[in-house]
């Protein structure tokens, strides 16, 4: 289906003055007919009356970044785009099938409204159908998704989107609207279960056969870049372009959030840890290495161990050490 602009049809208020007038005169002319008793005028003025409000049913009026779809006896003559006062067939009919589906910002599809407000809201929509040409912003909710590890995590995205071909976006899919929120989750699954939620060895997320740094947590523009480009692949052919993906929530799942919690502290621990013994390792190496070069007293081999176990005792341990002074002799 090929788009097709219409951009003749400007010409609203020009034809609205001309069809108020014709009106006007046909009431005139009823009044007229009836008061000389004339009654063919009388005919020809009520008739005007009776049919005269059609014409009014093909003004059409459209603001910025809005576009409607018309369609004669269900065939598709064109779309309005630019922002004026149009006026159109009459027996023209604007047809946009999303026109009563609400991506909201909580991300939910609300075809159908609960209470009396929402419904009356969600009609007049409907009767409206006009096209928005506006960036809009798809916040999905949030998925329980599996990671290449199998690890279950909860992961959410904001799509940017907007419609570019209104006719492919009418008459190619059901329901554009609802069309991108499915793609949405689709391409979300599809793309996060090649990552692990954090840095693992021997995955491969890119697909060349080579491990690498890849995951959620530390290559977020990389998967959004990627999801955005999975999403534009699924719905180009509805007419939408997607602008924007981010990810807006990211964390494990609550079943093994407090475990991967542990894991995550254990691993802080062991790094801490490491840490602190290259550090003691290193102090008492110097230590050595300056009683020997000052001459300051000669240890054995057994005093040097006996030392070194002391030091390190008092470097890597968790609580202060408790001093013992030695009144005696060495050896």
């Amino acid at each position: 289906m090929k788009e097709i602009i219409l951009e003749n049809k400007r010409n609203g208020m020009p034809i609205m003055i001309l069809f108020g007038l014709i009106y006007l005169a046909a009431f005139a002319a009823t009044i007229a007919g009836a008061v000389t008793e004339i009654m063919w005028i009388s005919i020809v003025g009520g008739v005007c009356l009776v049919f005269g409000w059609i014409p009014f049913m093909g003004l059409k009026v459209l603001k910025p970044q809005e576009a409607l779809v018309l369609t004669l006896f269900g065939k598709y003559i064109g779309t309005i785009k630019d922002a004026g006062f149009y006026f159109v067939n009459p027996f023209c009919t604007a047809f946009n099938p999303a026109a009563a589906t609400k991506l909201n910002q909580s991300g939910d599809v609300k075809a159908t409204a609960t209470d009396a407000a929402s419904k009356a809201m969600a009609s007049m929509d409907f009767a409206n159908r006009k096209i928005s040409l506006k960036i809009m912003t798809l916040n999905n909710n949030r998925q329980k998704i599996n990671d290449c590890l199998g690890n279950p995590v909860e992961i959410g995205i904001a799509v940017m989107w907007r419609v570019v071909d209104t006719a492919k976006a009418v008459f190619t899919v059901d329901n554009y609207k609802e069309y991108l929120s499915l793609q949405c989750d689709s391409a979300l699954r599809n793309i996060v279960r090649i990552y692990p939620y954090d840095v693992a060895p021997n995955v491969d997320t890119t697909g060349d056969g080579i491990a690498d740094e890849g995951s959620l947590r530390g290559s977020s523009e990389v998967v959004a870049e990627r999801i955005k480009n999975e999403i534009q692949k699924r719905v180009a052919e509805a007419g939408i372009e997607i602008i924007e993906a981010r990810i807006t929530y990211l964390a494990y799942a609550p079943e093994i959030a407090a475990v991967m919690l542990q894991r995550q502290q254990a691993s802080a621990i062991i790094d801490a840890r490491k840490m602190i013994v290259d550090g003691a390792v290193g102090m008492v190496e110097m230590a050595l290495e300056k009683l020997g070069e000052n001459n300051i007293v000669e240890l054995d081999e057994e005093r040097k161990a006996a030392m070194v176990s002391n030091l390190l005792v008092v470097l890597c341990g968790n609580r202060d050490a408790q001093p013992v002074v030695n009144s005696g002799s060495l050896y």
